[in-house]
């Protein structure tokens, strides 16, 4: 019989027909508050954010992972850089100005980080196209997360750039917002996100997390996912939750 032997840095799954799925495990970043923000489950980080900071941490619904496909990340961790697009009138949102501070935000990017970019009171305005994305992806940034639209959708796939927006739009902001800061402090989808600070992103939403309360979120949130994952066999051996919620604590 032939022997398939499975690291460490794997993680597997088992699908419907039998078969087993392997999915690399997160690229390690020699950061440990990264590292362990990657293996947490994003909904436990949520929680830990409001046990610990004491206010949400966690984006509106509508912010959704709008690259998808083969090559694209399924998830993403990284410390934000942030640009901001206010609306203004025709002559003062030229190509120019448009998106030079989001411009710069990328260009000033180290690998790793994520770009959080505010499109400021509209979801029909792209905030990042195929050119910025695929300077994104040259500099290494993990991820881009959109309070806007992204265009160029196909193209952005093609890099393998996960990309978060709360809509898609081939509108641009030529004529429309000028870019107006960058690397401030802003309020991203209900949060407020200080450059710095840790995003993780996934299929459950996109969460915040203050650096100054990053490691206590951390182990927060991991004390979250080692009480879930002992309540499981107590679950299936009692049928019952509302058993193992009384033993645990936990819901």
């Amino acid at each position: 019989m032939r022997k398939t032997l499975l690291t460490l840095a794997a993680a597997v799954t088992l699908i419907a027909g039998g078969s087993l799925l392997l999915k690399p495990a997160p690229a390690q970043t020699g950061d440990p508050l990264l590292d362990g923000f990657s293996k947490v489950a994003i909904a436990s980080v949520s929680d830990a954010v409001d046990q610990v900071v004491g206010k949400r941490g966690f984006m509106s619904h509508d912010m959704r992972p709008r690259i998808i496909g083969a090559g694209v990340p399924e998830r993403f961790v990284g410390r934000a850089r942030t640009a901001v697009l206010r609306q203004t009138t025709p002559d003062k949102a030229t190509a120019e100005v448009s998106a030079k501070h989001s411009v710069e935000m990328i260009d000033g990017a180290a690998a790793g980080e994520v770009g959080i970019i505010i499109v400021e009171g509209t979801l029909d305005v792209a905030g990042l196209g195929g050119l910025m994305a695929t300077a994104a992806k040259a500099r290494g940034m993990a991820g881009i997360v959109i309070d806007g639209a992204v265009r160029d959708v196909v193209e952005v796939r093609g890099l393998g750039l996960p990309v978060f927006a709360r809509g898609v739009a081939p509108s641009s902001s030529v004529s429309r917002w000028a870019s107006v800061l960058n690397q401030q402090p802003v309020e991203c989808a209900g949060v407020t996100i200080k450059p710095g600070d840790i995003i993780v992103a996934g299929e459950d939403g996109v969460v915040s997390v203050p650096q100054d309360k990053a490691a206590e979120v951390l182990k927060r949130s991991q004390e979250i996912d080692e009480r879930e994952t002992k309540m499981v066999p107590f679950i299936k051996e009692q049928k019952s939750l509302s058993k193992v919620v009384a033993l645990f604590k936990r819901i």
